[in-house]
């Protein structure tokens, strides 16, 4: 979630799509001609994405095929480098048309496409194992307040070059840092298990993550006593990010559906992150009081 916007690669990938546009061959199809809406994701990526569909993008996606009355159909890539290339603007073999048509998840302003307006608002948060000396940690704050030796005796797990990495080293806690890669070489890890397996086993007494996978797994493992305590938006660190759709570049007509339809759909949508535990945010700021949809 730590991408940030880069006019100059904005222009490169609208030049390296108008060159694929303007090869000799019959025009590409446009998304939909044949009432399909076919999805770029993560096969193994929950909260997000996986293979069986549950994930909320996932929930998401038929939200909109249904919308649209459209069928529904994903093409599968792990979300490593040349996930773009190989999904969004990758051409179907012996066919007139891109693999997918739709990224669901982005951060507004991404570089390799272009984006919708978000559909959800969330930020980075902190969660730790109940029971176990940190209860009384109810804001990000209360984790340096702790007794010197408490704090100095925790390993403090955070996927490197995001935010809470910025945060440990700006309150002088970096050194008792667990770095975790942000995408894994190896495919069938995701960045979940950072909360799911290395803070539940005890390997890492706090995990500083992007709030809906926090919110996850605390969710979706009730027994394991997680709590999630977000961090809130300041100006020196970027905690909270707004997350769109993205589509190619030029694809203006495809970009304003889907715009319509996150307005028209928004409180379903975020009744869908709500039941994933996504921690949401108001344009304000303030955390968002959701009831779950189903």
């Amino acid at each position: 979630m730590s991408q940030r916007r880069a006019p100059h690669a904005v222009l490169l990938a609208a030049a390296a799509l108008l060159a694929l546009l303007s090869a000799p061959g019959q025009p590409l199809a446009a998304p939909g001609d044949d009432r399909v809406l076919r999805v770029c994701e993560d096969p193994n990526n929950l909260p997000f994405s996986n293979r069986a569909g549950q994930g909320f993008e996932n929930k998401i996606a038929e939200l909109l095929a249904a919308e649209l009355g459209w069928k529904l159909e994903y093409t599968w890539f792990p979300q490593r480098m040349g996930f773009i290339r190989n999904t969004l603007r990758g051409r179907e073999p012996d066919a007139d048309r891109f693999k997918c048509d739709l990224v669901m998840g982005v951060p507004v302003g991404f570089e390799l496409a272009s984006t919708t307006k978000p559909y959800y608002r969330s930020i980075y948060a902190l969660a730790y194992v109940r029971g176990k000396g940190l209860d009384g940690v109810k804001v990000p704050e209360d984790l340096i307040k702790l007794e010197p030796a408490k704090l100095k005796s925790l390993k403090l797990g955070v996927i490197g070059q995001t935010p809470p990495a910025d945060w440990l080293l700006k309150h002088g806690l970096f050194d008792q840092a667990v770095s975790y890669r942000t995408q894994p070489a190896d495919p069938e890890r995701y960045p979940g298990e950072i909360v799911e397996k290395e803070l539940v086993a005890g390997k890492i007494d706090v995990a500083f993550v992007w709030g809906p996978i926090a919110g996850y797994f605390a969710k979706s493992a009730p027994g394991a006593g997680l709590v999630v305590v977000p961090f809130a938006p300041i100006p020196e660190i970027q905690f909270d990010f707004r997350i769109a759709m993205g589509v190619r570049f030029g694809e203006r007509e495809w970009k304003d559906r889907l715009e319509q339809l996150i307005e028209a759909n928004r409180p379903r949508i975020q009744a869908i992150l709500a039941a994933y535990g996504v921690p949401q945010l108001d344009e304000q700021g303030r955390l968002m009081q959701i009831p779950p949809g189903k």
